[in-house]
Formats: C-alpha cells, sequence, structure tokens
C-alpha cells in the first residue's frame, strides 16, 4: 500500500474509558462508495464491541482496519492487493453467528463478485485467499445478458435459519440477489428483483438496504441514475420470508415471481412533481420498526437538497433538511463535471432515527454535521467538524452500534477528482 496505518485510538465502547467527543484518524489511505453496505460494523459475539470497517486504497487495495477496546489498539488487514482503482469496490462486511467475519466486494461493472473470511473469529488482520462467487442463472442471462458486477450488500436472517442473502447491481444492470443456506459455501443462482419495462439494458435503478438480521430486508431505490433520468423517483418495499411488499403490507410479488417494477412498489418521492430528480442515501428503521429513508433532490446541479421521509403505518412524512451545496469532486478546470450529483452525503444514526449524520457545504468546504428532527418539520444541528480544509464527506454510522452511543465516521478528501482519482482518510467521531 502507498500509505501506512497511522496509530489510532477509536471509540466510546463498553469497558473502555476514553475522552468524549474525539475525532480521529481511522485510515490515512482509504475511500468508499455508499452502495455497498454495512461499511461499518460494530462486532457483538464477544462482548466488546470491536468497530471493524473497511475501504478501496490509492493503489486499488481492498483493506480491512478494526479497533478493540480491551488493548486500545487499531489493527489492520489487506483483504485483496491491488484489484482496481475504484472506490465502487469497498468491502461490505458481515459477522458470523460464529465470530469470522464476511467480505463481500466486487470489481466495477465487471464479471468478478467476491467474498473472502477472516482466518480467525473477530480478528481482521488474516483473511483467506479470496473467492470468486458466480451466482449467474444461465436463463437470466438470455433475458438480460451476462452479469456485469457492482456493488455487495449481505445479510443474514436468524428467523431463516440463518441465510445470507447477497444483493448487489449484478444482472442486466439491475438489482439482484442471491442467497447462501450453507455460510456462504455455495450460493442459489441469481434473481432480478427489481426490472422496469419493457427492458432497457441501460437502466441502473439504485437501491440502498437495511436489515436488523432477524427476519426483515429493508431496500429503498430509483428509477435509475439522476445524471440519465430526467424524473427520477424514490420508492420503497421489503423483503420477508420468501415475499417482497409493498409499505403497507400489500403484497407484491413472491421471490419466484421476480422481478418487480418500481411502480408495483410504493412511491416515497415522485420525481415528476417539479422538484428535480433524486438519489437514495440510507435507509434504518425507527423505534417502531417503520423504514426511514433518506434522500437528495436537485432541483439544479448547483443545489442538493436533503430529505427524510418516515412511515407511520399509514402515510409518509417528507422533512427537508437543508440544501447542502452542489457536487464534492473537484472538477478540472475547463471541464464538466462528470458527477454533479455527488452529494456530501448523509446517515442514519444507528440508534436514534431522528438523528442524522450529513456532509454539507460550508464556506466552501464541506463538513460534518448532526442534525436531529424534532417534531414533523422542525431541525437543530450540531457541527462535527468545523473549519476544515479539506472537504469531509459520505459519512456513515456503524451499523450494531450498542444503545446509547454514537459514532459517526466518514472520508477526508486530500483528493477526489473522480471516483478513479482520489486520496483521502477515513475519520471518526466519537
Amino acid at each position: 500500500m502507498k500509505k501506512l496505518f497511522r496509530t489510532i485510538i477509536i471509540l466510546l465502547l463498553t469497558g473502555c474509558t476514553l475522552p468524549k467527543e474525539e475525532t480521529k484518524v481511522l485510515s490515512d489511505d482509504s475511500a468508499w462508495c455508499w452502495f455497498s453496505d454495512p461499511r461499518a460494523i460494530v462486532l457483538q459475539n464477544d462482548g466488546n464491541y470491536v468497530v471493524v470497517s473497511g475501504g478501496v486504497s490509492e493503489d486499488g487495495s481492498i483493506t480491512a482496519f478494526s479497533f478493540d477496546p480491551r488493548s486500545e489498539q487499531v489493527a489492520h488487514g489487506m483483504i485483496h492487493p491491488r484489484l482496481e482503482v475504484d472506490d465502487h469496490n469497498n468491502p461490505a462486511f458481515l459477522e458470523m453467528p460464529d465470530g469470522h467475519i464476511l467480505a463481500f466486494y466486487t470489481r466495477h461493472h465487471n464479471e468478478e463478485l467476491f467474498m473472502s473470511k477472516t482466518l480467525t473469529s473477530g480478528d481482521i488482520t488474516e483473511w483467506e485467499e479470496p473467492r470468486k462467487i458466480n451466482p449467474a442463472d444461465p436463463e437470466q442471462e438470455e433475458l438480460y445478458g451476462k452479469p456485469r458486477y457492482t456493488y455487495a450488500n449481505p445479510f443474514l436472517l436468524s428467523e431463516e435459519n440463518n441465510r445470507i442473502y447477497l444483493f448487489g447491481r449484478w444482472t442486466g444492470f439491475k438489482p439482484t440477489m442471491s442467497w447462501s443456506d450453507n455460510g456462504g459455501q455455495t450460493w442459489s443462482k441469481s434473481k432480478v428483483v427489481v426490472c422496469p419495462q419493457p427492458f432497457d439494458p441501460g437502466n441502473r435503478p439504485y437501491v440502498k438496504y437495511f436489515s436488523d438480521g432477524r427476519a426483515r430486508i429493508h431496500m429503498t431505490f430509483t428509477d435509475g441514475h439522476p445524471r440519465v433520468e430526467p424524473t427520477n423517483s424514490v420508492y420503497y418495499a421489503y423483503y420477508e420470508d420468501g415475499i417482497f411488499y409493498r409499505a403497507n403490507g400489500a403484497k407484491i410479488c413472491t421471490v419466484d415471481e421476480l422481478p418487480f417494477q418500481p411502480s408495483e412498489a410504493t412511491m416515497v418521492y415522485d420525481g415528476t412533481s417539479g422538484k428535480g430528480r433524486a438519489w437514495v442515501y440510507d435507509i434504518k428503521t425507527n423505534e417502531d420498526n417503520f423504514p426511514v429513508i433518506l434522500y437528495a433532490s436537485y432541483p439544479s446541479e448547483e443545489k442538493h437538497i436533503y430529505h427524510y421521509a418516515s412511515f407511520d403505518g399509514n402515510e409518509w412524512m417528507d422533512a427537508e433538511i437543508c440544501n447542502s451545496g452542489r457536487w464534492f469532486p473537484k472538477t478540472p478546470e475547463g471541464r464538466k463535471e462528470r458527477e454533479p450529483h455527488y452529494s456530501g452525503g448523509l446517515s442514519v444514526d444507528w440508534n436514534d432515527a431522528s438523528v442524522v449524520y450529513l456532509s454539507r457545504m460550508v464556506d466552501q468546504t464541506f463538513e460534518i454535521e448532526r442534525w436531529k428532527l424534532n417534531n414533523e418539520s422542525e431541525w437543530t444541528s450540531q457541527a462535527v467538524t468545523t473549519g476544515s480544509e479539506l472537504d469531509q464527506v459520505r459519512p456513515v454510522v456503524p451499523w450494531g452500534l450498542q444503545p446509547r452511543k454514537s459514532c459517526v465516521l466518514w472520508m477526508e478528501n486530500e483528493r477526489y477528482i473522480h471516483y478513479t482519482d482520489f486520496s483521502g482518510n477515513i475519520k471518526i467521531h466519537y
């Protein structure tokens, strides 16, 4: 790797007495996208709540890093050296019941989907050799073409006998799923989940997923990419026990009847309303187990409006958070920005769904802030970073954080021109 990891102290965890509200560097050579999750988890098996995260280094290596509060030491591991310089390829992590950790990742729009496993329980310093997963279904290939893998989103459902579900954008540029009943040793033939009709091989819905690890997998998605779809809308559906449902519990279809169209799911935001195309950033559930969705609408490419949408069992409430400014990539002089919808990003707090960590432009630099919804439309905010010389973007709250604790990780960009041209750090505030 081009850079070395810095020694750091990371978290506010049980049995660890650390100063409150600290900000530390977790990795000095890493970046990530926001469509492969969970990017950061808190391990549960040994009771010490070790934080595990990972990313893509400047030379394209897939890496992992963790903190153990018993020793106050940071560990780091190499999952896959020099895979590809592209931040779409960040690993998503899954802790198994025996304490081993699985990492799933892909090359960007390529024919390779990978899984690796830690050699020992709870230790991310050593990994098995990466193994290619090939869940392609010849029958689906006839309909949609050969799979081109991007993103990985793994979930284990305890109420389905610890079946592992894996989602990503794989076949025909569409959201696709596969599953394993033996801890990832073998995988089912994949199934396209969402596909507008008639089939368009260039159309690519973007999905954010969430699961509590028991019985249900929530998903929010768009018609396609906001650069391509001028009226990009936001939808919601959930999976449970072999069936996909709308937000009100109405059945969409069984797994065997997939795919379904966006119009069959629940619309959360109507991109034809004249308020701009949209893109999704996060989804969690609140204390009533109803979905909470974060998305951005784009009245213009210079104006990115953050939204908080929540379901109460009957209808959706949509609260505008703020105008975050424009895109964060540094556009080369004299060129048109290639990714004008790359907002700073936002993430729902794990323990309090009324709390959002977001990145917005302040005095021409992106900063991280904590916003709390006090009623249906009133927000209060608190700065996490101030006076930064570098952009602070793409915040994420670790999945599985213990109750009454809070922390957030994010990217600090030393350079971000494009998703294939970047250099930066991963930081944490706790």
